[in-house]
């Protein structure tokens, strides 16, 4: 049963197609983040791009080095919708843009991390396998098949995200439509849409559906009578958020992931006519069928155990933001912070007040006080910043406040915590975050 779920030979228009709009989008998605001053602000002109802690190795390149950096991973999209030289350009790209991932966190999404798993996964794929340069090249790589576990996958992936996403908006803030108060707020000056997305109702519509699009829009999609009407409800919802949030090639996407839903012979009527659908179907299990399904397995233990991990640590998520990253808790919050950053030198009597903008742009200063990793990586730029003077300096935040969703400010970080001198671990709850105020 197993072998025929995931060895079964189907038509791999889907995947062929999927790596042409794959291309396209992180082609796109390289350029644009150039052009529209991205690779600047959060790269080049930082002094501190605040990577993933244990990735502080990870740097961005001096000078005009990140735009080249980016016009290569642009390079490489088009590479990968043509099929050029399809598996060195999908490694290189999914090499370059984790390692963007990880150099710098301002600017976090998780749709850049979903990007990370999706290039991991197609570096494994068979989509060059027709209508790419390297097929017309060597005519032994050509084939319009792939095994069926390639659907499933993706399929199991998107599952996992949209549901993740779905169940974490079942909380008050979202439940009562103020955070949807909130993220429609700045949005109040945008041509005709603006001032109606400042009404109640507009809240209640967006709340309802961002809840129940995620957890039904993949079970629509494959089931085939409601499929049609699944996916007009997605260009719908996309292009809602594309035009709302302006959050880049994700939405467009997100659309591209439809194709894997969509019968193979409707896609090659549509976008490969001369090409001929597959009709004969057979099992064909692999040499390396063993290994394959334990390495699947632990792929997929990780993606459902990892967003569940904020369960065990001590807190509310929301307060504490202590498993919040990779576990698909998308647009549920807003915060803001306030502080003072103390620098006491050893043997010393002397305090010095930091001016947080003396080294950070506005978006970090913003972050650095309502986020406890970047307040205790701050406090480790600081120590570090100073021992080039041969000084050996602790560091405290003092006033620590923080403002969610609109609550009033209470204290976030212990004062007398020496942030500098105190170690980080990701898989313990710090004891220096103040307890939830509304626990």
């Amino acid at each position: 049963m197993l072998e025929r779920f995931l060895y079964t030979k189907v038509d791999n228009a889907a995947l062929i197609l999927f790596r042409i709009f794959f291309g396209i989008l992180v082609a796109l998605e390289s350029f644009g983040a150039i052009a529209t001053g991205w690779v600047r602000r959060n790269l080049a002109e930082t002094q501190y791009a605040f990577p993933f802690i244990d990735f502080e190795w990870l740097r961005p390149l001096p000078g005009t080095g990140m735009y080249l950096y980016f016009a290569v991973m642009g390079l490489l999209g088009v590479f990968i919708a043509v099929g050029y030289r399809y598996r060195a350009s999908i490694v290189a790209f999914t090499l370059l843009w984790t390692g963007v991932y990880l150099m710098q966190k301002t600017a976090y999404n998780n749709h850049y991390y979903l990007l990370v798993l999706v290039s991991l996964l197609m570096c494994f794929f068979p989509a060059h396998a027709s209508h790419s340069v390297d097929a017309k090249k060597k005519p032994t790589l050509r084939s319009n098949t792939m095994h069926s576990y390639v659907k499933w996958i993706v399929v199991l992936q998107l599952l996992i995200v949209y549901v993740y996403a779905s169940v974490a908006k079942l909380y008050g803030d979202w439940l009562d439509f103020g955070m949807i108060e909130i993220l429609m707020r700045p949005r109040a000056n945008y041509p005709v849409l603006g001032p109606l997305l400042q009404e109640p109702w507009a809240h209640k519509i967006i709340g309802t559906v961002g809840i129940l699009f995620d957890l039904l829009i993949v079970p629509a999609l494959l089931w085939k009578p409601t499929r049609r009407f699944a996916f007009i409800c997605s260009i719908f919802f996309h292009l809602f958020n594309s035009v709302v949030f302006h959050i880049g090639i994700f939405p467009y996407l997100s659309l591209a992931f439809c194709v894997f839903f969509f019968e193979p012979r409707t896609l090659r009527n549509v976008f490969f006519k001369k090409s001929a659908s597959l009709t004969d179907q057979k099992v064909q299990v692999p040499s390396y069928h063993k290994g394959f399904v334990v390495v699947l397995s632990l792929y997929f233990a990780v993606q459902f155990l990892l967003p569940l991990r904020h369960h065990v640590l001590q807190g509310d998520v929301l307060w504490t933001e202590e498993g919040h990253r990779l576990s698909w808790r998308m647009m549920l919050r807003s915060r803001q912070g306030k502080g003072t950053f103390l620098v006491v030198p050893k043997n010393s009597a002397d305090t010095l007040v930091i001016a947080p903008g003396q080294y950070l742009t506005k978006n970090q200063q913003r972050k650095v006080f309502a986020y406890p990793d970047f307040a205790w990586q701050f406090a480790q730029f600081l120590k570090r910043e100073h021992a080039k003077e041969g000084k050996e300096v602790s560091v405290y935040l003092k006033n620590s406040k923080v403002s969610i969703n609109g609550r009033p400010y209470a204290p976030f970080i212990d004062s007398k915590t020496d942030l500098a001198n105190t170690p980080w671990d990701p898989w313990r709850h710090h004891d220096w975050i103040l307890p939830t105020p509304w626990e």
